[in-house]
């Protein structure tokens, strides 16, 4: 009697003990997936401060290498998807939340009204002429929308934060996010050749350069040459782009409800299987938000220009989580068979990148 007491009151213990050694392993197991793509995302950080690649920057570096590593080494052992995972959700939201660190929503208001209607009309110019664009050549419609926002808007953080409205597969969020990085960087580049030709006063080659470059980065490495006060006016032109990212995913969420909606009219089991399945809303643009007034206000403004340290090491931190995340979907892109699927939105993206540069260009003179 005595031994089956004994026998009944181990049981639980041995329960909760194999409960506690799965959770531990299952924690290991996520840590190693994050250790992975933080060691890519290193290594990307690495070789972008390489004479050359620096232009190319770290995140532009670290896509390359994971899709590199899955072409070559197939996907990582299966104990670190979990980690990947991870890295490619959690990690990403977290960086577009510390993004919103960036958006100074006072500056863009007091200062940079006219800006702002200017990337308005941008970003609208460059999403309905690539989809244009991307219907006459017949190209994948999702990756080039993907790559008419990121253009239009904010580059990889843009395309991070409407991928799950747009029901994006992890490997058209990376690739569009590559290339983005990459394109915008022959750009910026080009910008700073051309400045001396083009003859632009400085002030006009910041507008030009906030209102048609494709990432913040790019902004910033193009502006830096023409001065302190050009690079200011530039960043501020640029976050007005940024500033759009949140109506426009309020845009997004409306227009698929309704494509849904429309789409399941004539079926009463896919109206059914529709409302079952809600659309993604973002919320961790909330977060982005907060973040953008916590930075706009006197208090975050006082502390952020009072702690040079704390700014920049919150940016390095915010670009880092950021390739972090990108390394995840970047080990998810398959270069079997993309090339076809990849080229036509490519050229699409290319020649309203240059109708922007253009356009943008004769509005400043």
């Amino acid at each position: 009697m005595a031994a089956a007491h004994h026998s009944n009151s181990i049981k639980p213990f041995a329960a909760a003990q194999a409960q506690q050694v799965k959770l531990l392993a299952a924690l290991q197991q996520r840590l190693s997936g994050v250790g992975f793509t933080f060691l890519i995302a290193a290594a990307g950080l690495g070789i972008s401060r390489w004479p050359g690649f620096n232009y190319a920057g770290q995140m532009a570096c670290a896509i390359m290498l994971a899709v590199l590593y899955r072409h070559f080494c197939g996907y990582p052992q299966e104990t670190l998807r979990a980690g990947i995972a991870f890295s490619g959700k959690s990690l990403l939201r977290l960086a577009i939340i510390l993004y919103g660190l960036k958006l100074n929503i006072a500056s863009v208001f007091h200062e940079g009204l006219g800006l702002l209607g200017r990337d308005a009309a941008a970003a609208v110019f460059v999403i309905g002429c690539t989809m244009l664009l991307a219907k006459w050549l017949k190209a994948d419609m999702k990756l080039s929308l993907l790559l008419g926002i990121g253009t239009g808007i904010c580059g990889a953080a843009a395309i991070a934060a409407v991928s799950p409205i747009v029901e994006a597969k992890e490997e058209e969020t990376a690739l569009s996010a590559g290339l983005i990085a990459l394109i915008g960087t022959v750009f910026a580049v080009s910008y700073t050749l051309l400045r001396p030709i083009f003859g632009l006063t400085d002030l006009q080659y910041a507008v030009w350069s906030g209102t048609s470059l494709h990432e913040i980065a790019h902004v910033a490495l193009a502006a830096a040459p023409a001065g302190q006060d050009a690079l200011a006016l530039a960043l501020l032109a640029k976050l007005g782009r940024v500033f759009l990212l949140v109506p426009l995913c309020l845009v997004l969420v409306a227009i698929m409800k309704r494509i849904r909606s429309s789409s399941a009219q004539s079926n009463k089991q896919d109206a059914a299987a529709a409302s079952a399945k809600p659309i993604a809303m973002p919320w961790f643009l909330l977060g982005f938000m907060l973040m953008s007034l916590l930075g706009s206000s006197s208090l975050g403004q006082s502390i952020l220009q009072s702690s040079p340290a704390l700014t920049n090491g919150l940016t390095t931190l915010t670009t880092f989580l950021l390739t972090m995340a990108m390394v995840a979907l970047g080990l998810n892109v398959n270069l079997k068979g993309q090339r076809a699927s990849v080229l036509k939105p490519l050229l699409a993206m290319l020649i309203t990148s240059l109708l922007l540069t253009f356009w943008t260009y004769f509005s400043v003179l």
